[in-house]
């Protein structure tokens, strides 16, 4: 068990000299390493997250995970999602370079549409408090393993856009980075930034400058936001840089 648990990255059984509640703690990262385990293959992929050496629980085979969802549709499974949120996507990589113009220290966060968490993840090693959310439960299982060492400002959560809504609600800033990408959503994400937004609040929302979200764009000026654009180069490709679209709303709506 030790020798599959370190495999994973995650430690395998305290030992005693480690106190009651780190011993506690290493035995609950251990259940939820299986947990995951039990529903995907998935591994520790070394990132750098905030300028910080990282590791993100991150889905093994994100294609075989695709090809398999469209599989079960077509023969009829209702209720299957695509697993879009099982690979690292640049645009978080952008928000996260993006977040360097913010001083977030005890900052409230919300990241909606979390996926690997990254974004997130981004914020909680500046120092804020955050709230990763994702409208299904699977990623959630390795979000949470991703901001194990950060558990004291983390919380991980459920979110559906138009039907859930957060008791900890309003938040000053959320975080989404690949939500715009299917225009049926767009309602339900507009009722959920609203709903969770505080007064004087902001949203950045990132993409990959996809005609869909030029689209998005376009719409979502037309329910009420202010807009603003900016655009993020990464190291790995310049010439293909992240679209940032900060929305706010007008005083007094």
């Amino acid at each position: 068990m030790t020798a599959v648990l370190s495999s994973l990255g995650v430690s395998g059984p305290s030992s005693g000299t480690a106190s009651p509640a780190r011993r506690d703690s290493s035995k609950r990262q251990q259940r939820l390493a299986w947990r995951a385990g039990e529903r995907f293959s998935w591994h520790w992929a070394p990132v750098r997250v905030a300028d910080t050496p990282w590791k993100i629980a991150t889905a093994s085979d994100p294609d075989g995970m695709l090809v398999d969802a469209c599989q079960r549709q077509d023969a009829g499974e209702q209720g299957v999602i695509d697993p879009f949120w099982a690979a690292v996507w640049r645009a978080s990589a952008g928000l996260d370079r993006f977040l360097d113009r913010y001083s977030l220290e005890g900052q409230r966060v919300l990241e909606v549409g979390c996926g690997t968490g990254r974004a997130g993840l981004s914020a909680a090693i500046r120092g804020a408090d955050v709230t990763l959310t994702d409208g299904v439960s699977d990623p959630l299982l390795l979000v949470q393993l991703t901001v194990w060492r950060l558990a004291e400002r983390c919380r991980v959560r459920r979110l559906r856009f138009g039907l859930d809504v957060l008791p900890e609600a309003p938040f000053p800033l959320i975080l989404g980075s690949d939500v715009t990408y299917l225009r049926q959503l767009w309602p339900e994400l507009n009722e959920c930034l609203q709903q969770h937004l505080q007064a004087g609040g902001e949203v950045l929302l990132s993409d990959p400058f996809r005609l869909i979200a030029n689209e998005f764009r376009d719409w979502i000026q037309g329910r009420g936001w202010d807009y603003e654009e900016h655009s993020v180069a990464l190291d790995d490709d310049p010439q293909h840089p992240i679209r940032i679209m900060r929305l706010t709303r007008p005083s007094g709506r």
